[in-house]
């Protein structure tokens, strides 16, 4: 199986590269970001692209791939609408849809979030707009499913690109067992992200929209 991840630099990205790198049936990684990861495997192929709303010079490299992992996301904190919009929405599609155009028969993941708007016209901004980029990814040739997890405790020492997520989960890491244990139905781990992501992409599911509890149970 040859897999894609888009945003394997961030928290979530990097745990689901490395459930990629680890199991035998992947075959290939292609990582697809605007900087190198600064390491090496024999498995793993980085296409470093600075525009990722424009992939038409890139296109190419893109073609032949099983499944597709989106784990790109910022915060909605302090943003207003058009720009969260813009690297929400927008760039995710401008993504989705080269992608699903050269390998219209691929599964594709979207990390979305538990609180999603399904509706895409509730009234708070940032669950609307996330609502709205499942439905238009849900339109697309390939397969789509949505992840919504919750709360997600780093298991490998993953990090968060953020400065402020950072510093939040430095301050929380005595908690992570804890919430894993009172709120297990809204909390998972970067482990259980990537390997769900690998069986739903080998085995397809029930649903297209998978929530803590389910992404728990699949993986």
């Amino acid at each position: 199986m040859k897999v894609i991840i888009f945003g394997a630099s961030g928290m979530v990205g990097q745990g689901v590269l490395r459930e990629c790198l680890l199991d035998p049936d992947v075959t290939e990684v292609l990582a697809v970001g605007r900087s190198p990861l600064g390491r090496t495997d024999p498995k793993l192929r980085e296409l470093v692209h600075r525009d990722l709303f424009d992939l038409s010079d890139v296109a190419d490299q893109l073609t032949g791939y099983d499944a597709g992992f989106f784990c790109l996301g910022v915060s909605s904190a302090g943003m207003s609408e058009d720009d969260y919009r813009r690297v929400t929405y927008d760039l995710t599609l401008a993504v989705a849809r080269v992608v699903a155009a050269k390998n219209p028969q691929m599964t594709f993941i979207y990390v979305s979030g538990e609180g999603t708007d399904s509706t895409g016209a509730g009234r708070t901004m940032w669950a609307r707009v996330k609502g709205q980029t499942e439905n238009a990814l849900l339109e697309l040739p390939f397969e789509a499913y949505m992840f919504r997890p919750g709360f997600i405790r780093p298991m490998h020492g993953e990090r968060p690109k953020s400065r402020a997520y950072v510093i939040a989960y430095v301050l929380l890491r005595p908690l992570f067992p804890i919430a894993g244990r009172l709120l297990p139905n809204r909390s998972t781990t970067t482990e259980r992200v990537g390997r769900a992501m690998l069986r739903v992409a080998k085995s397809g599911h029930s649903v297209r929209i998978l929530p803590s509890t389910e992404i728990n149970a699949t993986a």
